[in-house]
């Protein structure tokens, strides 16, 4: 029997598209630098192979591109499903991302992001759920599961930049604006084989919670930055 048989399957559905995501990578950071300061900070922590979790803080509605593109690793991350229709929908569809629906249980998504894992890829989560201060207050269980499942390590990143303090929910930042990545030290996960207890889940997701408020924290002091605060009231990602 082969992982992707192993419960959750993942051996009946199709593994995300890779094909832009690998080569567009190296054109897009161009482009993207060109407009904006983007600084990687710690590239050398990220997992070289394997499969990783990446967990980040969401402040801006352009985080999930700079997942994807300025990774060291291309990186499938899971996007609500409200951004995949028209032109943008099949933009991300091309480049890998995962659809998913952020207000009812989703296996189908769980099930893309077990298969990108078992083959060895990165799948991106950002716990919080949505965009608002980054400051991690919320964070949901799914990174915590998708690592239990697959013994994958959760890699932290934080963002710093990428919505300017007061901007709205789709605002990006102005020309020449500097953008913070900054990754943590990944967190090894063990393996937990079939059946998990749900007690066992919530207990890691308030592990990983912890380890990476602290990172938060690091990566403010070390860049020397704030993050925006709240969104503007009456404002919802």
């Amino acid at each position: 029997m082969t992982p992707h048989q192993d419960p959750p399957r993942s051996d009946t559905v199709p593994h995300p598209s890779r094909w832009l995501l690998r080569g567009g990578r190296p054109a897009a950071r161009w482009i993207i630098r060109r407009w904006y300061d983007v600084r990687v900070q710690h590239p050398e922590r990220f997992p070289r192979r394997g499969p990783a979790v990446v967990t980040a803080n969401h402040i801006g509605i352009i985080d999930g591109p700079l997942m994807a593109i300025f990774a060291p690793r291309p990186v499938h991350a899971l996007t609500k499903i409200e951004m995949f229709d028209g032109r943008l929908g099949r933009f991300l569809t091309l480049t890998g991302q995962i659809p998913l629906d952020r207000f009812s249980a989703d296996p189908l998504a769980v099930r893309m992001a077990l298969r990108v894992l078992r083959e060895g890829g990165a799948v991106g989560v950002f716990p919080e759920g949505t965009r608002g201060n980054g400051e991690l207050d919320t964070f949901r269980r799914g990174a915590a599961y998708l690592s239990m499942v697959t013994g994958a390590p959760v890699v932290p990143l934080t963002f710093i930049g990428s919505r300017e303090p007061g901007g709205h929910t789709n605002s990006i930042p102005p020309r020449r604006a500097r953008i913070d990545i900054v990754v943590g030290q990944p967190i090894p996960v063990a393996a937990v084989p079939w059946p998990r207890l749900r007690t066992d889940v919530a207990a890691l997701t308030d592990d990983l919670h912890q380890r990476m408020l602290t990172g938060l924290k690091d990566a403010l002091a070390e860049t020397g930055r704030v993050l925006p605060g709240p969104l503007p009231p009456g404002e919802a990602a």
